[in-house]
């Protein structure tokens, strides 16, 4: 069958995927957002529904007022026993650590934290031991793969940390997933840096310790050559392997779309693709077609028709206990409320432009085109709907209360410039606001009766990665700041994408 590409779509980067007891679960990072790594569940390897996080309490990964970017760094998932562990890092603090659960859907347990450094850890159980497998930096201030066993019911090291593999000379060796597959070990990872030059490379050897030697084809998957009119699919990189029931291998991966064919911006963030792995007689394998990833791939697959998720948000659908949402560093729940389709938010001092807490709940962007309309109300200082990027970048739609008088404004925050577009009296105590985009552009409006008064636009390009920097994506959320803790009110929410 033809599967499209991204098979998960919106900021969800730095995919890895295990199976147990006949369905598929894949993790993702998640950075500054709460709650951390989201957890998607598949029956077929090609429709997804996410069923919620692995790290859902404050005490479980120390969030506060870090930068953005920071925190969450790549998870691995991973099933053995019947239990499933999830290892990643909080790279804010640099430390290392790995969850586990017997029920993906409930709780999981405290963090465990193992004393090898680097990011991007990964577990291999294997024969009765594990393998503890990150990057880092050799003696020779060169990047390598490091790797210890240790003891996974205590974190506790058996063995040194030990470089195993240095890559094949591209910059940011990263992503190391090891791997028993027959008679060899694999060590895959990801090379070149997460951005336009980013490729899958691996190596083998017959000693989960090596020495390994590199594919000669390396890199084996990356679009790194495929610029201009060749594709807008980029980014192709930090891969990890399935196996499926049939004996078929994948590799799921991140890459990012630019918003256009010559417009080499991306701002919905890096998302999961997928393509396939075709094992060797000598023991080697290919991927993708002819290295690449398309965004429709020929797959040895049987599944019902690709349903590319439910890309339309409203109250009616999504109450607050649904996992879609997301909310920025620490979470206060005592500032949400849901009662009767009614999104109530309490306002406090911090604003959007903190690295900090703001009263913010949002949904990943996952597709270019956008139609959104909600409805505001209640006291509280400024309230409304964001697209946002980071504390620097970020475009809002609001009603600001001000000197006994209401008003919409459009206003765009970009690096040390902010501006509002436009501003405008409303009398209304129910304010329809308004907002579509295209690949290229958002437009904001706010609506007084069967019109809509255009507020002006921005282009999408300032919220991209190429502008703003980082590894996350735009998130549209509903928002509220007050110095006195004011509540708003948020009703009849519709958003429409793609």
């Amino acid at each position: 069958m033809k599967i499209q590409n991204p098979i998960i779509r919106g900021f969800y980067p730095d995919p890895s995927i295990c199976k147990a007891n006949g369905k598929y679960y894949l993790a993702c990072s998640s950075f500054q957002f709460f709650p951390g790594v989201p957890i998607f569940e598949s029956e077929d390897l090609v429709n997804w529904k996410q069923i919620g996080h692995c790290l859902t309490r404050n005490d479980q990964v120390a969030l506060h007022q870090i930068p953005s970017s920071g925190g969450v760094f790549a998870p691995t998932l991973r099933y053995h026993d019947g239990t499933f562990y999830m290892v990643t890092n909080n790279n804010t603090y640099d430390k290392n650590f790995y969850i586990s659960t017997k029920n993906i859907y409930g709780e999981w347990s405290d963090p465990i934290f193992v004393d090898q450094g680097g990011i991007d850890p990964s577990l291999l159980f294997d024969n009765g031991k594990v393998y503890f497998t990150s990057n880092g930096t050799g003696d020779d201030g060169k990047p390598c793969i490091y790797q210890c066993e240790i003891n996974v019911e205590t974190g506790e090291k058996l063995t040194d940390s030990i470089p195993v593999w240095s890559g094949n000379g591209g910059r940011y060796l990263e992503s190391p997933h090891l791997y028993h597959i027959g008679d060899w070990y694999y060590l895959m990872a990801a090379e070149g840096g997460t951005e336009y030059g980013h490729m899958i490379t691996y190596a083998r050897s017959r000693e989960p310790f090596g020495p390994f030697e590199s594919y000669q084809g390396n890199p084996v998957l990356t679009n790194r050559n495929l610029g201009g009119n060749l594709s807008t699919i980029q980014g192709i990189g930090h891969g990890d392997l399935i196996e499926d029931e049939k004996g078929n291998f994948f590799i799921v991966c991140l890459g990012f779309r630019q918003i256009g064919t010559w417009e080499a911006y991306h701002h919905l963030g890096r998302e999961v693709f997928m393509a396939p792995v075709f094992f060797q007689e000598d023991g080697w394998f290919t991927a993708g077609n002819n290295g690449i990833v398309t965004e429709w791939m020929d797959v040895n697959l049987t599944a019902d028709e690709q349903k590319q998720g439910i890309y339309d948000v409203s109250f009616e659908k999504m109450d607050l206990s649904n996992p879609r949402w997301c909310y920025l560093r620490d979470y206060h729940r005592e500032n949400y409320r849901f009662e009767d389709g009614v999104m109530s938010l309490k306002g406090t001092a911090i604003t959007l432009e903190e690295a900090d807490t703001p009263t913010f709940v949002g949904v990943r962007q996952s597709e270019f085109d956008t139609k959104l309309t909600v409805t505001v109300s209640g006291e509280a200082k400024e309230a409304g709907l964001t697209f946002y990027m980071d504390e620097d970048e970020h475009y809002d739609l609001a009603v600001i209360r001000e000197k006994g008088e209401k008003r919409v404004i459009a206003r765009v925050k970009v690096g040390d410039a902010q501006a509002v577009l436009k501003s405008v009296e409303v009398t209304e105590e129910d304010v329809i606001l308004e907002a579509e985009s295209t690949p290229s552009e958002y437009f904001f409006y706010v609506r007084k009766g069967d019109t809509r008064e255009l507020l002006g636009s921005a282009r999408s390009k300032y919220l991209s990665s190429e502008v703003a920097g980082g590894f996350t994506g735009v998130v549209m959320g509903l928002y509220a700041v007050d110095n006195e803790e004011k509540w708003a009110e948020f009703k009849d929410l519709y958003w429409k994408q793609g």
